[in-house]
C-alpha cells in the first residue's frame, strides 16, 4: 500500500514560516500547562492546551484555537479537579463542532465539482473521502485503493483552503510524487497561491502555540 504524505505542514513551509516565540508574554495567564500521558487522562483525547487565569474566579470554558482545544479555568483550581475537568471540556467543544461540522458527503461533492472543473481530462476518481484527525498533515491520498483523507482541522476553514488541499490528493490519484509533472496539474487550481498563503498562516498561528497537551 503505498500512502502520499502531501501538505506535510512541516516540509511545505519550512522556508517561508517565521520564527515565532514559543512563550509569548502574558501578564494575566500563566504558562500552558504541559500534560504527559498519565492514568488520569484518557490516551484518546486530541491536542488541546490548559490555561489558567488569576482572573478567573469559578468559571470555565474551552474553544478550539488554530487546530488546539484550550481550555481556561481558574488559577485556583486544583490539578486533581484540572485532570477531571479537561475530558468534559473537550467532549463539549467536539460535540458543538459536529453540530456545525461540514460532512464527508460535502467532500465528496466537492471532489467532483473539482474534477468536472479543472481534472475534466483525469479518468481516476477516489474511492472514498473522509474528515480525519490529522497532526501532521493538511491530507493525504493512498494511491492504491484511491482513499482520501482531509484533516478535520481545517473543517471551517473558507473553502478555498479545503478545496486546494482536496485537488493536491486528488491530483496524486494520478502523480504519486511532486515532480514537474505534479505540479503542472496542481497550477490548474486557480485559488492555489491564495490558499497556500492561509495554510502557512495557520501553521505560523500552530507554531506560536505555547506547551501544548499531550496524550501519547
Amino acid at each position: 500500500m503505498v500512502t502520499v504524505d502531501n501538505f506535510q505542514q512541516v516540509s511545505l513551509f519550512d522556508d517561508s514560516l517565521p520564527a515565532m516565540l514559543k512563550d509569548p508574554a502574558n501578564s494575566d495567564t500563566k504558562k500552558s500547562q504541559k500534560f504527559l500521558r498519565t492514568k488520569a487522562l484518557p490516551d484518546n483525547l486530541p491536542e488541546f492546551r490548559v490555561i489558567r487565569s488569576t482572573r478567573r474566579k469559578r468559571s470555565i470554558s474551552a474553544l478550539r484555537q488554530n487546530g488546539i482545544i484550550e481550555i481556561h479555568i481558574p488559577d485556583r483550581m486544583s490539578r486533581k479537579d484540572e485532570f477531571a475537568i479537561i475530558p468534559e471540556m473537550i467532549e463539549i467543544v467536539l460535540r458543538r463542532e459536529a453540530k456545525s461540522r461540514s460532512s464527508d458527503a460535502s467532500l465528496a461533492q466537492m471532489a467532483e465539482r473539482l474534477l468536472e472543473l479543472y481534472l475534466p481530462d483525469f479518468h481516476e476518481r477516489p474511492t472514498a473521502i473522509t474528515w480525519r484527525t490529522m497532526r501532521e498533515r493538511w491530507g493525504s491520498c493512498t494511491t492504491s485503493d484511491g482513499t482520501i483523507r482531509i484533516s478535520l482541522r481545517l473543517n471551517g476553514a473558507p473553502d478555498y483552503v479545503v478545496e486546494c488541499v482536496l485537488f493536491h490528493e486528488l491530483v496524486h490519484l494520478r502523480v504519486p510524487g511532486h515532480g514537474s509533472d505534479f505540479h503542472a496539474y496542481l497550477d490548474r487550481y486557480p485559488e492555489k497561491v491564495r490558499a497556500e498563503a492561509f495554510l502557512e498562516g495557520f501553521e505560523a498561528g500552530l507554531s506560536a502555540t505555547p506547551e501544548i497537551g499531550l496524550n501519547a
